[in-house]
């Protein structure tokens, strides 16, 4: 009989699904954690509204302490993101170091309730966090299953944090035993939180060691709710000759398949063996498999293996074939076994999990997926010929009030009398005997149970005379002697893993919560269409179909139709105007109601622009079924920015007649609002300066000065100027992760100096103690996006190209190699991945050990008076030292000697100071040494502050002397010990590398911000200091800003804009921290003419006077500097106001063009800009381009738009022009 229980109650649907996101379990140690509470409509949109986050550690209901102490609770309210999402950071010692902290319970209680802006309703959702003490855990990697006595034992102790990350610098102990444990071994992790031991096993005792790895040198126990690191224990057996009646160190293992196994597919499962320590060193012997499903044996087979031992030891694989169908589901459960020569039986036994499927195949899908109120709609039904099928559409609100409802795939498996088998009564177990007094240790007797648990973890019985179970002997631990019994059950339990004997069906409610409820017969074509009308609804609906049939049930997977509003509005404006344009703003309304309603469409007031209406226009309107129409103004910005523009719609009622009926006026959904922004720019072209000094006091003041004043030409209105102040050197880079270069990144190299800086930052934060899960979500964010970007780049040899096509490139495989290295710690790199790129430039190396170069430099300025090869020998060899490649491994020591050999000769800045890096990771300091005399020989002073160019000629801000600068602040980091001289060094060179941070904390390009954030991240670390504060006062004589920077907001990004421009501003810092300070100003001029090294020249031509005519923008580029050819170059061309692009002359052959389309690259259309990548262009050669443009929406008084062309890793480089619209 199978029953079901329902509920008959009063309720109110809800509107909304509210989720929260929180960590399963936090630790003591953790400084705050983040709870992510969501809001989403049943139909798919976000929520509006506020989160309010109520997190408590209670008080034990039953306990003592309950009425003389409060629980301790922590409230935070929150408006939602238009994400429908809110994050609320709490810190965690709110709940700790209470004066009753053994009264409380060891989790934390999250109550989150919603609230919907506008209605005010509400809805509760709530978790609960599991608190540990745990503050760290041990773990024993790489040791030897056995050992000779007389041997030495390797092996690695690893100690992290509860998050996994490495505790450094912590003094570990490796112990020998449990309870009566010997100290053998006191060490200290690495800065990876690992340490490695070699242990002489002379003067132990012979026979099993247990290792146990502590932070205390005896064994300890951890007091109730102290912080605590668990242990972790190994044995290391001695090797010795196996009998019946000794433990076996052999073993079968089942290898892993990723699950669930897919249904009506083959599989092939491998059997790996190790023996160990038999009496024969070369034998035969049969492995024999059996496969069980729903506790019956469905397959089984043997194969005979030839063993061949080497010292003792054997090993190798076997495999065999496996078909799964929907008979084997839910799961097989696989036993292997052998008999060894000792007579030792060896078995192993898994189970994997299938894809819960049918043998009758249910579908089910509408047409179209997504529908409006009453429309008519087709249920596409799919099944075994001959089936009849159940069909239900509920609406998701009714799901959201009461969940597991539904009928599902674990529901009806969960009905299979057996799905497997895992053990059998003791009434049938085999008995156990003792043949004589005999004395084991208990991890010997559980080895030798090993094969009986894996055959009755099948439930499975092996008859044989052999010894499969262990005898009933007496069994001893460290310190006691036992008697080894099994207790005797009253009742047998055959645990089948039966299911639930009763049904679960789906919540049958009325009108209109539930749509379907039918039954639909299946034809001879195994499909059927069920004709259906959308309920009246602003929902999804969530549907249901089971079939039966002479091949059983089958169950479709779950199906959605969402439906729309009755009606809605659309705006159509450009993405963006230049101030003094103006334009036609669109209103389109659109009715899916069956009737037709009268529309009055309402635009909101703003103080940003104004609306003027368009002549005769009338603003309400009659609008039948399927109908539309567009209600106009005109629109002039009064401001720039970006401005929101907000327009109603409203079905009103009316006596009016429209298409021979009355309006109706629908029940919902009577309003419809949209919001669209526009951004409004000013003319010209946009220039950035940025001021930037970091400030250390060391308990007195400092004070700077700055001149702030526009030029003479600055476009009135478009000038801003900002200070801004963080307590951390890398803080304005952290703040700004997504675009710490404003510039596209649409090839591999770009693509990695988004992805490099958030390694560096990561490092940084996590080896000062400052790095919170809040920060490191974000950056493994953008670590895990950015790896899956790069994967385009990669080529099927393991190596790198900028654009993923042509040949491979060394750079930028060495580039990628040395960041998939560390970001590996921190997300999940393809091991395979890194194996390949580095196999490959080992292959591109020739015999004196020298890399040789493929593919062109990052900076063609990198080259002068050097072998390329030596440059990418010292980058390669770096970038191996960096991922602690050791110096004795052939290809290091091969680089290194080929790079010795040439050093002499070198003469380039560029490749001394990389050379200097390379050897400085490399622990040479004589070669160092020498280096660092050419570098000082040549170095630039300026007061306080030093760097290096590439020629002397060269601009201050040139991105190649931050990248020189920068490899040489690494070398000089780099080295064992700093001593004071290294560091006032060093502070020179960083004093002069903030000066040229961009107002987003990088640098002008992409190579100088990855090399110098990883410069400055070890800067910061090695000067790190967790105290101090200070106060910067930022005045001129009409305008006063004052910030406060401490150790709880020193990576808060504090910024002020500056009212009195043109003025002179003096910056004050008083205190003990350092301090980084950042003026920066923004402003338009017109766009400059002069000539320079690049130059570009644009017009836009067409017939004016058919309307929606295609206009053709030609655009040349042409290059006459002192190089043969550029850098890559990028093209930013602005699209005019209304207009969009085709791109696809850009790469189509035209034959007089056939030179400058071979360069063309890439082509990326990002708003109302169209971004060309060229690879580079030849010296004094003009090249020409065409795109085609259209006007989609008109727009009046349009200005010229700016096209700019400049190198990529030299953005000093550039040119700036404007092409107008003919047809005005």
């Amino acid at each position: 009989m199978i029953s079901h229980d329902f509920e008959v109650k009063q309720y109110v649907l809800p509107k909304f699904e509210v989720t929260v996101t929180a960590p399963k379990t936090v630790s003591i140690d953790d400084e705050s954690m983040s709870v992510e509470v969501c809001g989403k409509y049943t139909y798919g949109q976000p929520l509006s509204g506020k989160s309010w986050v109520k997190v408590c550690r209670d008080i034990p209901h039953y306990s003592y302490w309950g009425d003389k102490h409060s629980p301790i609770c922590v409230n935070e309210t929150t408006e939602m993101k238009r994400t429908g999402c809110a994050i609320h950071t709490l810190d965690l010692s709110a709940f700790l170091n209470s004066t009753y902290e053994n009264q409380l319970e060891n989790s934390l209680h999250v109550e989150a309730t919603v609230t919907e802006e506008g209605t005010e309703i509400t809805m509760t959702k709530s978790e609960t966090i599991s608190l540990t003490y745990e503050i760290g855990k041990f773990t024993l990697t790489d040791l030897p299953k056995t050992y000779e006595h007389g041997s030495v034992i390797e092996g690695k102790i690893k100690l992290s944090n509860f998050k996994g990350a490495p505790i450094q610098n912590k003094v570990v102990y490796l112990l020998e035993g449990s309870w009566s444990s010997k100290l053998l071994l006191n060490l200290t992790t690495d800065s990876d939180g690992l340490v490695s031991f070699s242990l002489n096993t002379s003067s132990l005792p012979k026979e099993d060691i247990n290792l146990m790895a502590s932070v205390y040198p005896t064994f300890h126990y951890d007091g109730y709710k102290t912080p605590s690191f668990s242990t972790d224990r190994k044995t290391v057996h001695l090797f010795r000759p196996v009998t019946p009646y000794t433990p076996s160190l052999s073993e079968l293992i089942i290898e892993n398949i990723e699950q669930p196994l897919k249904c009506d597919a083959e599989f092939t499962v491998t059997i790996k063996y190790y023996f160990i320590g038999e009496t024969a060193k070369d034998f035969k012997t049969d492995i024999v498999y059996m496969v069980l499903s729903r506790g019956v044996i469905v397959h089984h087979g043997y194969e005979k293996v030839e063993v061949k031992s080497s010292n003792g030891a054997a090993s190798g694989t076997m495999s065999f074939k496996l078909s799964v169908g929907a008979d084997l589901a839910p799961a097989v459960q696989i036993l292997v076994y052998c008999v060894l020569p000792s007579e030792n039986v060896v078995a192993r036994s898994t189970t994997f999990d299938i894809e819960k499927c049918f043998k009758n195949k249910v579908s089910l899908q509408f047409s179209p997926s997504r529908a409006v109120p009453g429309e008519k709609n087709t249920l596409h039904l799919s099944a075994q010929p001959g089936s009849l099928c159940g069909l239900s559409a509920v609406d998701q609100s009714v799901l959201i009030l009461e969940s597991g409802k539904r009928l599902d795939t674990d529901k009806i498996f969960n009905m299979l009398p057996v799905q497997s088998v895992s053990d059998y009564p003791y009434s049938v177990e085999d008995k156990r005997e003792c043949l004589g007094w005999q004395a084991v240790s208990l991890h010997q007797a559980e080895l030798k149970d090993k094969a009986y648990e894996s055959l009755k973890s099948v439930g499975l019985k092996m008859a044989t005379n052999l010894a499969v179970r262990d005898f009933l002997c007496s069994v001893y631990t460290d310190n006691f002697l036992v008697y080894n019994a099994v207790s005797y059950d009253s009742e047998m339990d055959l645990n089948m893993n039966e299911g639930d004997s009763s049904v679960e069906v789906t919540v049958r409610t009325v009108f209109p919560e539930t749509w379907i409820w039918q039954l639909a017969a299946v034809g001879d074509s195994g499909s059927a269409q069920v004709p259906v009308t959308v309920p009246d609804t602003i929902s999804t609906w969530e549907t249901e179909a089971f079939c039966l049939s002479s091949k059983g049930l089958g169950l479709a997977p779950p199906a959605q139709l969402t439906v729309f509003q009755p009606f809605f509005l659309e705006l159509s404006l450009p993405y963006s105007i230049i101030r003094g344009e103006i334009f036609e703003l669109k209103a389109t309304v659109f009715n899916y109601l069956s009737k037709c309603i009268m529309v009055k469409v309402t635009p909101a007031l703003s103080s940003d622009y104004t609306l003027k209406a368009s002549s005769d226009e009338q603003y309400s309107s009659c609008l039948c079924a399927n109908g539309r129409k567009t209600f106009k103004w005109i629109l002039t910005p009064s401001v720039l920015g970006v401005l929101n523009i907000t327009v109603s719609a409203e079905a009103e009622s009316s006596q009016t007649v429209c298409d021979n009926e009355i309006v109706s006026v629908p029940e919902r959904g009577r309003i419809d609002t949209v919001t669209r922004s526009l951004l409004v720019q000013a003319e010209g072209t946009e220039k950035t300066e940025t001021y930037s000094w970091l400030l250390c006091p060391k308990g007195d003041s400092l004070t700077e000065e700055v001149d702030l004043n526009l030029p003479k030409d600055v476009i009135k209105g478009s000038a801003r100027s900002s200070v801004s102040v963080i307590g951390d050197i890398l803080g304005r880079a952290l703040t700004n992760l997504h675009g710490l270069l404003q510039m596209p990144y649409g090839c591999g190299e770009q693509n990695m100096a988004i992805l490099s800086p958030n390694i560096y930052i990561l490092q940084y934060l996590e080896n000062t103690e400052q790095l919170t899960s809040a920060i490191r979500e974000r950056a493994t964010g953008f670590l895990k996006s950015g790896y899956q970007r790069q994967l385009n780049y990669r080529h099927t040899s393991g190596g790198y190209s900028t654009f993923g096509r042509g040949d491979e490139n060394t750079w930028l495989t060495a580039f990628v190699l040395r960041s998939f290295g560390k970001a590996q710690k921190y997300i999940f790199i393809d091991p395979q991945n890194i194996q390949s790129a580095k196999e490959w430039l080992i292959s591109r190396r020739d015999s004196d050990g020298c890399f040789i170069q493929q593919g062109s430099l990052f900076n063609n300025r990198m080259k002068g008076g050097v072998n390329d090869d030596v440059t990418i020998t010292a980058y390669i060899t770096a970038s191996l030292l960096e991922l602690e490649t050791p110096v004795t491994d052939p290809v290091v020591s091969k680089g290194l000697s080929c790079l010795r050999s040439v050093i002499e000769d070198v003469k380039n800045t560029y490749t001394t100071a990389l050379l200097a890096y390379t050897f400085s990771l490399a622990k040479d300091t004589d070669t160092q040494q020498q280096l660092f005399k050419k570098l000082e020989d040549v170095a630039i002073s300026d007061g306080s502050r030093l760097h290096w160019s590439q020629s002397a000629s060269a601009d201050d801000s040139d991105s190649l002397a931050v990248e020189i600068s920068s490899y040489v602040l690494l070398a000089v980091l780099s080295a064992d010990s700093l001593t004071t001289a290294d560091l006032g060094f060093a502070n020179r060179i960083v004093s002069w590398l903030v000066k040229q941070q961009n107002a987003y904390g990088g640098f002008s390009s992409t190579q100088d911000t990855v090399v110098a954030l990883q410069a400055l991240s070890l800067y910061a670390t090695k000067v790190f200091s967790a105290d101090g504060s200070s106060t910067v006062t930022v005045q001129s004589a009409a305008d006063t800003h004052h910030f406060d920077v401490n150790q709880d907001n020193k990576l808060l990004y504090q910024e002020k804009q500056l009212q009195d421009v043109p003025a002179k501003y003096s910056i004050e810092v008083k205190g003990s921290a350092c301090v980084s300070v950042q003026v920066a100003q923004f402003y338009n001029i017109p766009t400059p003419t002069e000539a320079k090294t690049l130059s570009i020249d644009a017009k836009i031509e067409g017939d004016c006077k058919t309307l929606g005519q295609n206009f053709l923008l030609n655009f040349t580029v042409k290059y006459h500097g002192p190089q043969e050819m550029t850098n890559m170059l990028i093209v930013d061309i602005k699209l005019l106001s209304g207009f969009t692009a085709d791109t696809s002359l850009l790469t189509t052959s035209i034959s007089s063009e056939v030179l400058a389309q071979k360069y063309v690259e890439r082509v990326d259309t990002k708003e109302d800009h169209v971004i060309v990548y060229l690879t580079e262009i030849p010296k004094h050669i003009s090249m020409n381009y065409k795109i085609q443009m259209k006007q989609v929406l008109p727009v009046k008084n349009l200005k010229p738009a700016v096209v700019k062309v400049y190198d990529y890793y030299q953005t000093s480089d550039q040119s700036e022009t404007e092409y107008s619209f003919h047809c005005q």
